[in-house]
């Protein structure tokens, strides 16, 4: 242990920041293809192609609550890791063979729930094995995470554009390159001394508010994500009539900030207070996606760095605080716990987009809709902010 919190140095750190950065970059490339690869294929409409994201984070949602208790009293974490590499690596190649939707479907959610079980145990590992640069190390992890999942999204047209499966081989190669790094840069194995059963999640859910703060915010943070990979194309795109690259480069401006930045705002947050970080970017960030709805495309390029910023503040103090408030759990508990509640924010933040978007459609573009849409994600993001600062002031 002391030897790996030894070597954990900034050039390590950014490695396993490349290595979370080709974990998260296959999971986006088949987006922009979504329609050639889902739709036409199996003959379906937008509204069940649009299960192909759900699938896997349904998969995500059922699994991260138990790969961390389970290999918590394994302690085998770091084989665990690379072997889930693998096997996604092999579940993304086995999505680009001919198999009916409900198959298809399937895999999808098999490969959301080894993917989620595969960063839980990387970020956990590198988090033990960082000792008191924890901040640092895991702001590395995020910058490439974001980073991954910017340019999966970016490159993801660019592969497939003539045939749409291609990014699914490429996945598939990225995958495996992953999984050898992994094998390669991880610390070793550390076994905890707490050895936690599956009730002692929910028993710490509800005796400790610092506990549920942050696990929350993960939650609403993620659902506001829901809303911008739904909804923000969309307004784009049917209000103001922005073409697709357009649209990739707004997305661009808004993600690549808040992964640039992580590092340093999760240095910062070594020292400073974590719950101040977090309030004051989840209120930056809530302030900035309220008004998503009312401006125009040329706002919106001063928008969207703003709310990288306000990302970053927020993203790393949060994930930190969650681990010093979780007594008895253990990090790998705790990281599963965070990544489950962001999953199920991803899962609902699109479906919930869709629906105000259409209640509040009266005019022809849904023009009203968008702006009940994004007052809404910007709101619940706010409260979670003045939630974390009530959570402080009992403290």
């Amino acid at each position: 242990m002391n030897s790996d919190v030894a070597k954990m140095t900034g050039g390590r750190a950014a490695w396993l920041g490349f290595v979370t950065f080709l974990l998260m970059l296959p999971e986006t490339l088949p987006v922009p293809v979504l329609r050639g690869l889902v739709a036409e294929r199996f003959d379906v409409g937008d509204r069940a192609a649009s299960w192909f994201m759900a699938a896997n984070m349904m998969g995500a949602v059922i699994t991260a609550p138990l790969i961390g208790l389970l290999v918590e009293r394994s302690g085998r974490r770091r084989t665990l890791a690379w072997l889930c590499l693998l096997l996604d690596a092999a579940l993304m190649q086995a999505l680009a063979h001919p198999h009916d939707y409900a198959s298809f479907l399937a895999l999808r959610s098999l490969e959301g729930a080894v993917h989620i079980a595969a960063l839980t145990v990387v970020m956990s590992l590198c988090a033990d094995a960082a000792g008191e640069r924890r901040g640092r190390v895991l702001g590395c992890l995020g910058a490439g995470l974001t980073l991954g999942v910017a340019t999966g999204a970016a490159l993801g047209g660019l592969i497939g554009r003539h045939d749409p499966l291609r990014t699914l081989h490429v996945a598939s190669a990225v995958l495996a390159l992953a999984a050898l790094l992994a094998a390669w840069l991880l610390p070793g194995d550390t076994r905890s001394a707490e050895r936690p059963r599956f009730g002692d999640l929910w028993t710490g859910l509800r005796r400790e508010p610092g506990l549920r703060a942050p696990l929350l915010l993960a939650f609403v943070d993620r659902f506001t994500v829901g809303f911008f990979t739904t909804g923000f194309p969309l307004l784009m795109a049917s209000r103001h009539v922005v073409d697709r690259q357009t649209i990739g480069m707004m997305l661009g401006a808004f993600l690549y900030p808040f992964a640039l930045l992580s590092w340093p705002f999760g240095r910062l947050a070594e020292s400073w207070s974590r719950p101040l970080l977090v309030a004051g970017g989840s209120v930056l960030y809530g302030l900035g996606v309220m008004l998503v709805g009312a401006l125009s495309p040329s706002a919106m390029w001063w928008l969207m760095p703003l709310l990288g910023v306000g990302s970053a503040v927020m993203f790393v103090p949060t994930l930190l605080w969650l681990m010093e408030r979780a007594p008895g759990l253990g990090r790998t508990t705790a990281m599963a716990a965070f990544h489950g509640a962001g999953s199920l924010g991803f899962l609902l933040g699109p479906i919930v987009c869709g629906e105000l978007i259409a209640l509040g459609g009266d005019s022809g573009d849904g023009g009203d809709g968008y702006l009940l849409a994004f007052a809404v994600a910007g709101l619940s993001e706010v409260l979670g902010g003045l939630l974390v600062v009530t959570a402080m002031r009992r403290r």
